[in-house]
């Protein structure tokens, strides 16, 4: 049965300035500030949350089904979709929109400036779950705010279990959007700042928070998911990567493993080391889309850290 993966679709345009912002701004005339990058190297990578979920889950060889809206300039990320073997009964074209995408550009410092433009996202409420018919499980992922909460009371009406990811998306949430989605989900993943930030904006310990969910997985970058679960605390270590390229996607390789397991029915501390497998895998490589392990390979580096079988 498919997994329902609601979140964003989008293009990531990334340019490297050759040189270093801070030899370019001048404190002093920000005020008034009037500056180009000469930016020779670009790239443009399919990214956005529930592309590069749905990405890791077909790689593990689950059967994702993406939930997200698409502009008229959508034809190259469809046909990546179509050359992937992912279905998109539901993904949205909406009329004279374009797809979400990021512009970004960093400075030899690794020095980031960004800019995000929506488009379509912003109606992702347009879709609706419970049309997903046979869904055994479901992840709102960083989309649209008012989809995020349509998604996750559809999920719940449906009766079908979903993780709450909400991202980038938690300064858009406010307190009290944020717990009804928490209580309507059955887990909720984060990283440490993300988990902080739920924290100060509904005034709630980290523990209180985790006791509305079965489990909630806060990740700790290279030191690995610091995981509550049923009133347990432990922890997965993170696994070693061959080399630490581009943490872009990392967090959503590390989503699409804990979501494989769950609908394996896995328990969380393995779901959670399967995430780390991925992660691992993913920063080795730029960009969201461009890690292409065999399934067997993921077992293998699996087994090699955690001394057990997969699969």
């Amino acid at each position: 049965m498919p997994i329902l993966v609601c979140g964003s679709v989008a293009y990531d345009s990334i340019m490297v300035f050759q040189d270093r912002f801070k030899n370019h701004i001048l404190p002093e005339q920000i005020h008034i500030l009037n500056v180009s990058f000469l930016v020779p190297d670009l790239r443009r990578e399919f990214g956005g949350c529930a592309g590069n979920i749905a990405y890791g889950l077909k790689l593990l060889g689950a059967d994702p089904l993406v939930v997200a809206t698409v502009g008229e300039d959508a034809g190259p990320y469809r046909a990546r979709f179509e050359a992937l073997g992912l279905r998109q009964d539901y993904v949205r074209e909406v009329p004279g929109t374009f797809t979400a995408q990021a512009f970004i550009t960093t400075d030899l410092d690794d020095n980031q400036i960004t800019a995000f433009h929506p488009g379509a996202m912003f109606h992702s409420h347009l879709n609706d779950v419970r049309e997903a018919r046979g869904a055994e499980l479901g992840i709102v992922s960083p989309d649209g705010a008012d989809g995020m909460l349509r998604h996750a009371a559809g999920f719940a009406e449906a009766g079908v279990p979903f993780v709450f990811d909400p991202g980038q998306a938690l300064p858009i949430l406010g307190s009290e959007a944020l717990l009804n989605c928490l209580q309507q989900a059955r887990y909720c993943t984060v990283n440490d700042y993300e988990a902080r930030l739920m924290c100060d904006k509904t005034g709630r310990s980290e523990a209180e928070l985790a006791r509305e969910v079965e489990a909630l997985v806060v990740t700790l970058g290279a030191e690995g998911a610091r995981i509550h679960c049923r009133g347990e605390l432990f922890t997965v270590p993170a696994v070693t990567a061959d080399a630490l390229v581009d943490p872009t996607g990392c967090g959503d390789a590390y989503r699409a493993g804990l979501l494989y397991g769950l609908a394996a029915g896995w328990d969380v501390r393995k779901c959670a080391r399967l995430a780390a497998v991925m992660g691992a895998i993913k920063i080795a490589h730029r960009g969201g889309q461009n890690y292409r392990p065999a399934r067997a390979e993921i077992a293998a580096r699996f087994e090699q850290a955690f001394g057990e079988q997969a699969w």
